[in-house]
């Protein structure tokens, strides 16, 4: 698996585990994909990106993300009070292995008709 050669089986499918767990959550993907590039956004400016996410579940996948390292939030202390959130420099490596995933994903074969329900 690529640089990766110290790893066993057991430790490799450990460590993807682990990072899926991390990006666990209906609304992170969209949360993430909107902050890649460098892009840092206002809460409000995620609600309206994300129109379908309730405000209680943003908050709470935007501190996930926060408190496993991805996702950075920026208070600015002034009236009315202002809290940005951008990626981390380790979010941002997400990037391109996610760009990876979605490339690995639209490359999948159309499946066979399933042949089993006609024997």
């Amino acid at each position: 698996m690529g640089n990766h050669d110290h790893h066993t089986p057991e430790s490799a499918a450990g460590g993807i585990t682990e990072a899926l767990g991390f990006l666990e959550g209906r609304w992170k993907l969209l949360i993430l994909f909107q902050l890649f590039g460098g892009k840092t956004r206002r809460f409000s400016e995620l609600e309206r990106a994300i129109p379908k996410v309730s405000q209680k579940m943003l908050i709470q996948q935007l501190r996930q993300l926060e408190a496993d390292g991805i996702v950075c939030r920026i208070v600015h202390h002034q009236v009315p009070p202002k809290v940005e959130y951008r990626l981390t420099d380790w979010g941002q490596d997400l990037c391109p292995a996610l760009d990876a995933l979605l490339t690995w994903a639209e490359k999948r074969p159309v499946p066979a008709a399933d042949h089993s329900a006609a024997s």
